[in-house]
């Protein structure tokens, strides 16, 4: 009876190649990985592009792409189990305390992207170098079922000349034949690859740890279109001397949150008799980076646009930019950032993929609906008991996953409230911006020479700097900064304003609050309402640049939030019983007949 293989190599390797590496830079970062791990401090990047000639026309292509370290090198074993699918050194979990675990990088990732790929290694000087290689081809039409046995051979002259590092150790790799690649040249590549392998290397790369050259190599003029070296990206905005544009290249745009002492958390998951910890790492912009509006569209907050989301970390490696926890069409979620780092040990509980590029789990539990979950006052900690007893291993997520959600709700709220504080300011400046406090205003004088007087009232008689004081400090408790406090104090008393609008963060169900002070109202508008959202911001956001149906839908959204309001007070009035129903009918008369007089511009 003939032998039937199980998994037939040429179709294994044919899976195999449809990985599902996100690109190319996913597929490079695992050689890295491997060279990281080998102790290199100086790693290399080549790409060398080749001219073709098409209908007479030219262009440029990859050719090959290497990755070079001055790393432990291997030995002739471990060269041989490196090029296996599924094998490595790294396989116990007792090893399984820095980046390798699958034994998978380095031949699916250079299937993923080439036909052939080739692996030099040495350990004492380049005589010592040896070679085996991986052929689509050769295993396609069945003349290669097994990885070569290396052998001593010579390292290509040409990779000589183009490499800057060749130490007494270490290992190039040579991808070639590569037809999966979506960036058809080497500057592409490059240009593609550099942010991204900045931001998955940034704790390598900080202090020079690690050094990655990014080369990209003109075949017929042994010339170098690009010859630079990588920077530290960090989404957290922590760290000087990274990519981020100037002024934030030499300087942290970013402060840790809610301060230094603070913003690193640590939080213990406990497996069988283990303790394993989660760190999870917050910072926000400082004021200095949001000032203005156009803050956004500046280089490094165009920047910025591109890291938002939570940053996954395993043994100081980024896996991914998690875009699950934030709209990455929102630009307030550019100016926050979250860092959530565990260890190899916590692998199955994040849910880690073979080509590392993703914590599945973690990224699940990011959308999981508490409310659905937390029925008949369940807690979470009753949950998270269900959840290990049925073999969910989101359940030692709950934990992180409520509080990394929590940090990221009162950052998004303070630069929320930011913002607005910034158009209010920017307002306050328009020669209208005050019209309705003003009428308001007039309108009050005239009750109160009718002998109509309001708890306020008593405060206008105070000394005009403590009255400035009153306004600043009640407006301050609220959050605004004491630059803005103190400039609205002034225009208030100054103006003889009887009506101060400021906005703020509020845990409570009102819409808005009302305090008297300094002989003023302040009353103070909830942003967490939605009536605030559907009603204020609508028609506060900025009108630049819109078209007239996004500001007609805006116009509609503020209508129709209107209606929604009045509707709400109508059943509130319906839920009453017959006391209470009285009182507020005539507390809604009551108002209606102060408003009418605010609002009648004919009296």
């Amino acid at each position: 009876m003939s032998k039937v293989e199980i998994v037939p190599a040429r179709l294994a390797v044919k899976a195999m190649r449809d990985n599902g590496y996100k690109n190319a830079a996913y597929a490079i970062a695992e050689l890295m990985d491997n060279s990281i791990q080998a102790g290199a401090n100086k790693v290399e990047l080549l790409c060398v592009q080749k001219t073709d000639f098409v209908e007479q026309r030219s262009r440029q292509r990859i050719d090959r792409i290497a990755v070079l370290d001055n790393g432990r090198g291997m030995t002739k074993d471990v060269l041989r189990m490196a090029l296996q699918f599924g094998n490595g050194t790294n396989l116990d979990p007792e090893n399984q305390t820095h980046m390798g675990k699958f034994g998978m990088g380095l031949p699916a990732s250079s299937v993923s992207q080439a036909r052939r790929v080739d692996v030099w290694s040495w350990q004492k000087g380049l005589k010592s170098a040896m070679h085996t290689y991986l052929d689509i081809q050769e295993i396609e039409q069945g003349s290669l079922d097994q990885v070569p046995e290396p052998v001593l051979t010579e390292i290509p002259k040409e990779w000589l000349g183009w490499s800057k590092e060749f130490g007494d150790s270490g290992t190039l790799v040579v991808w070639s034949q590569i037809d999966r690649c979506i960036w058809r040249t080497g500057r592409a590549i490059i240009e593609n690859s550099e942010q991204l392998i900045g931001r998955m290397y940034r704790k390598f790369l900080e202090n020079d740890n690690v050094k990655i050259r990014l080369a990209c190599i003109e075949s017929e003029s042994l010339t170098y279109s690009i010859d630079q070296f990588a920077r530290p990206n960090d989404p957290l905005y922590l760290m000087v001397g990274t990519s981020t544009p100037s002024p934030y290249d030499k300087e942290a745009m970013f402060e840790p949150y809610p301060d230094a002492g603070s913003y690193d958390a640590k939080l213990p998951i406990k497996l069988g008799d283990q303790t394993h910890y989660v760190h999870v790492r917050c910072s926000m912009a400082k004021k200095s980076a949001r000032e203005g509006g156009t803050a956004g569209n500046r280089d490094y907050g165009l920047h910025a646009k591109k890291n938002v989301g939570v940053s996954v970390v395993r043994a100081g490696r980024e896996l991914e930019l998690d875009p699950s926890w934030a709209s990455t069409t929102d630009a307030r979620n550019r100016w926050w950032g979250v860092e959530v780092e565990f260890p190899p040990a916590l692998d199955e509980v994040f849910g880690v993929t073979n080509n590392k590029q993703s914590a599945r789990n973690f990224a699940e539990i990011a959308n999981l609906s508490y409310d659905d979950l937390l029925t008949e006052g369940k807690t979470i900690s009753a949950l998270k008991d269900e959840m290990i007893r049925d073999g969910d291993p989101h359940a030692y997520l709950l934990d992180v996953a409520d509080y990394v959600r929590k940090q990221i709700k009162r950052m998004f709220d303070l630069v929320d409230q930011q913002l607005k504080n910034q158009r209010s300011r920017e307002t306050r400046h328009d020669t209208t911006a005050h019209d309705a406090e003003k009428e308001a205003t007039e309108k009050t004088r005239e009750r109160q020479a009718a002998g109509k007087r309001g708890e306020s009232d008593a405060g206008e008689s105070k000394p005009v700097e403590e009255r400035k004081t009153d306004i600043a400090t009640s407006l301050t408790e609220q959050g605004l900064s004491e630059d803005d406090a103190k400039e609205i104090a002034e225009s208030a008393v100054n103006d003889s304003l009887k009506y101060v609008f400021a906005e703020a963060s509020i845990d409570s169900p009102a819409f808005f609050s009302v305090q008297p002070r300094g002989g003023a109202l302040i009353i103070t508008l909830n942003t967490r309402h939605p009536a605030y959202s559907r009603l204020v911001d609508v028609l506060e956001r900025d009108k630049k640049d819109q078209s007239t149906q996004s500001l007609e839908e805006r116009l509609n959204n503020a209508l129709n939030g209107l209606k929604l309001l009045l509707m709400a007070w109508a059943r509130y009035e319906d839920e009453q019983d017959s006391a209470r129903r009285e009182d507020a009918q005539d507390a809604r008369v009551d108002w209606g007949r102060i408003a009418r007089r605010f609002l009648d511009r004919n009296e």
